[in-house]
């Protein structure tokens, strides 16, 4: 074995391994780190460690087998030991192991202190973001897994006016499932959405982030009642539990709650979610059965803003039959509060008839949400002398309700507009994201969330906003986008904009309107002509809201025109970038006066774009 040893001294072949190992190494560490650099390959790193590999056992045969000698390489066994020079070539060998052992150690404490830490802050910032989307995915589906929809009850009944009734059943079977602790239910707006859609339930319950579906249906004649409920683990398909309910319809608050526990205890055996201790209890509501079933249909015709004319008057027949009926009176006050914008010019005093309607409900239920909000929409807050609204007054009682029933997002939405209205966009924002968030179906949130995108100059976003919008086939409030499709270089949208919520299937002065929005600066007497002319041709009040919207919008001031008097604006289209210069005339001050915007900036504080000017003025970008 010393022989051998001695031997491989003798040949250099000892030498050869050393410099072999320090120089691949070297070559290893330094395609690891610049092949990424260079945009190569994961393979080709791979690829130089292998052809390394190979190469060491043949460089020592060769080493072994071969003699550097002046005359060139030569076989050892040719070379005459007395001739050998391998001790001149060792001592090279020595020299390059030396160089090579130099180089290692430069490109170690290099990478250490130089590429190490950059590398270690990238490799932080990945695992950091590839944790961070674990937690998001596993959070998401854990609020999947702990969540459920209730989809709309399929009418069975021979009568398919009779589908209030089914939806009002599947509506109060979302009411007492929101009770449940741990358990997240998708809003009302969002899961009837998907009435008569062609999808699957896997497809509804992964655009609701649920896990759960309960479907069923419900079939009416005369005094009987069938009700079949199925709930589903969407995941799987699986059906965890399914019944039928054949009673009187004088047991319906019973079969109610029959369900519902049932589900909840289906629930509580497949998720980690609390058991009621005692259960969910359902109160009767009414005992009168023919206030409840026209309490129910007048939600249906409030819900879908149709008819609300008699919407209002099934909830009034209802609060007749049973006056004590708190939903009935909450439904009435709702009715009427919506009705002084669409119902504007029937005659009838909408205002006081809801914030009637909102007191008695909070007479009989002071814990109620709803009537707050009703209380705080402006035109409940008008100064019966003045004509000014308490927007103090109108935040606030929004606010209430919120504090009564965080999870109300109409309240969210109406509170919003009101930030909305007073300049504070940011606050607006908040508000219509949060209405979204409990409710993702909710368009006027999402609209109105455009809205206040559009005014804080983010014009991109809000177009967005608006664009998923009209997809849903929604298309209220689209006069706060007509300036900034002007600017985006659409002015056809624009135009069809203007035309559809202003002027509808009528011929109306559309050309000129979007000429004013885009050259306020003109002069728009024959634009006013023709709006007169124009309303008094359809036979309207001239006071109408649209009209008002349509002057400011056109860019002049319309504290001379009496025809604009007296009127409460929507202010909300003011504060688009494109009325900076409407924002400096009086005609915009009168109409903030009296819209109440100074008197609440006074007392909360001014919109970052407005000042005051000494104790009773004040003046806006």
């Amino acid at each position: 074995m010393g022989q051998l040893i001695q031997e491989l001294k003798r040949r250099n072949v000892i030498r050869v391994a050393i410099a072999y190992a320090i120089a691949a190494w070297l070559l290893v560490e330094v395609s690891a780190t610049t092949f990424p650099m260079l945009k190569l390959p994961e393979w080709t790193a791979t690829f130089v460690t292998v052809l390394l590999m190979i190469g060491f056992p043949l460089a020592l045969i060769f080493a072994w087998a071969y003699e550097l000698t002046p005359e060139g390489i030569k076989l050892e066994k040719h070379v005459d030991r007395s001739q050998s020079v391998t001790h001149v070539t060792g001592r090279k060998l020595d020299y390059l192991i030396i160089v090579a052992l130099i180089l290692a150690l430069s490109y170690f404490a290099f990478d250490k202190f130089v590429l190490g830490p950059a590398r270690d802050a990238e490799l932080v910032q990945a695992t950091t973001k590839s944790v961070t989307e674990q937690v998001a995915e596993s959070g998401n589906a854990k609020s999947a897994i702990s969540s459920i929809a209730v989809m709309p009850f399929v009418n069975m009944s021979p009568d398919p006016e009779q589908e209030y009734f089914s939806d009002g059943i599947s509506e109060e079977l979302l009411t007492l499932l929101v009770q449940v602790d741990g358990l997240r239910v998708a809003s009302r707006t969002s899961s009837f959405a998907f009435r008569g859609e062609n999808k699957n339930l896997k497809e509804i319950a992964d655009t609701l982030n649920v896990g759960y579906v309960l479907e069923g249906s419900v079939r009416k004649a005369g005094n009987r009642v069938r009700i079949t409920a199925q709930l589903i683990d969407t995941e799987t398909d699986r059906h965890l539990w399914s019944d039928s309910f054949d009673r009187e319809f004088v047991d319906i608050f019973s079969i109610q709650e029959q369900i519902a526990n049932a589900i909840v205890a289906a629930l509580v055996d497949e998720l980690n979610i609390p058991e009621p201790s005692e259960g969910i209890t359902v109160l009767a509501v009414t005992d009168n059965l023919d206030a409840y079933e026209l309490y129910l249909r007048a939600r249906q015709l409030f819900i879908g803003r149709r008819q609300l004319d008699e919407a209002v008057r099934l909830f009034e027949r209802a609060v007749e039959l049973d006056p004590e009926f708190a939903l009935a009176w909450e439904g009435l006050a709702a009715a009427e509060a919506v009705s002084t914008d669409w119902l504007r010019n029937d005659g009838v005093d909408h205002a006081s008839r809801a914030r009637s309607a909102a007191n008695r409900a909070l007479e009989l239920d002071p814990d109620a949400s709803m009537p707050y909000a009703v209380l705080g929409t402006r035109r409940l807050n008008v100064n019966p002398k003045t004509g000014h609204v308490n927007m103090v007054q109108a935040i606030d009682r929004s606010s209430t309700a919120l504090e009564k029933d965080p999870q109300n997002a109409t309240a969210w939405l109406w509170r919003g507009i009101h930030f909305l209205y007073l300049g504070f966009f940011e606050e607006a924002a908040s508000d219509f994201a949060q209405c979204l968030e409990i409710d993702r179906a909710y368009m006027h949130c999402q609209i109105h969330l455009g809205a206040a995108e559009i005014c804080q100059g983010n014009d991109a976003r809000g177009l967005d906003l608006l664009q998923a919008s009209l997809e849903s086939n929604f298309t209220s409030n689209i006069y706060y986008f007509i300036p900034a499709l002007l600017r985006s270089g659409n002015r056809q949208a624009a135009w069809f904009a203007a035309k559809s919520w202003w002027f509808g299937e009528s011929d109306g002065p559309v050309t000129e309107l979007i000429d004013a929005i885009e050259n306020p600066d003109r002069d728009h007497t024959v634009l006013e002509a023709k709006l007169r002319n124009w309303s008094l041709t359809h036979e309207l009040d001239p006071d109408v809201n649209f009209i008002f919207e349509i002057a400011l919008l056109g860019g002049y001031d319309a504290l001379d025109h009496d025809v604009f008097n007296g009127h409460r604006p929507t202010m909300g289209a003011f504060w688009d970038p494109s009325m900076a210069q409407f924002r400096g005339t009086p005609g915009f001050k009168f109409m903030a006066r009296f819209a109440g915007l100074p008197d609440y900036w006074r007392a909360r504080g001014f919109p970052s774009m407005c000042r005051p000017i000494g104790d009773d003025d004040f003046e806006c970008d």
